[in-house]
């Protein structure tokens, strides 16, 4: 199996010790160094870099890029590249999920303080945590925001980021174009129809 964007490995380590042999690829060395120590992460492949990353010969029968990991490629040709990467590499039926999140769900105006807020508890005490949205390019799905962590010790970390919502209507067509086959849009991971879950686009595609 293949975790594009497997970030710190996460869902990676859940999958391989499920049984599966699995190939974790991310362009962020600091997270893949990140996953690489973790407990049994010797047990699978870590590759830094994008889709073009991919060795030549590599084949799967599943690919995943999961937490909303396809939000974060901005531009459309990349993220086509990406999915034409991915379909090159799946052996015929092999299949590809991912999530996104919809932009029709309008979860983007809850990134607010007052109504993101949470508080996590951590070994070192509570973090209070919450997102907001800076700017929104509505013409083009962009949206700007900080993510605000304040820790137990009251230390204040700020981190920035733009995400890009994109339609179902625009995640079929590049599918298609990349020679992939649309299985099944969901609004959620129970299955719920796109609009009717949890603001979510939830992706199953193959390869014919």
């Amino acid at each position: 199996m293949l975790d594009l964007g497997c970030g710190t490995g996460r869902v990676t380590l859940a999958v391989a010790l499920a049984g599966c042999k699995v190939t974790g690829v991310d362009p962020n060395g600091s997270r893949l160094e990140a996953a690489q120590a973790k407990p049994n992460a010797g047990q699978m492949e870590w590759i830094e870099g994008d889709s073009t990353a991919i060795p030549p010969g590599y084949e799967f029968d599943t690919a995943i890029m999961s937490a909303n990991v396809i939000q974060e490629i901005l531009d459309d040709a990349e993220l086509a590249r990406s999915f034409a990467d991915i379909a090159h590499h799946l052996v015929a039926g092999g299949r590809l999920a991912f999530d996104s999140r919809d932009p029709m769900g309008r979860g983007l105006e809850a990134w607010t303080k007052e109504r993101s807020h949470k508080a996590v508890q951590l070994p070192e005490g509570e973090s209070q945590q919450w997102y907001q949205t800076t700017q929104v390019d509505e013409a083009n799905g962009l949206v700007e925001f900080f993510a605000n962590e304040v820790g137990a010790d009251g230390t204040e970390n700020i981190g920035c980021g733009t995400l890009r919502f994109r339609s179902e209507e625009h995640l079929r067509s590049m599918l298609s174009q990349a020679g992939l086959v649309v299985n099944e849009v969901s609004g959620g991971f129970e299955g719920e129809p796109a609009g009717q879950g949890i603001g979510s686009l939830v992706v199953t595609a193959h390869k014919p």
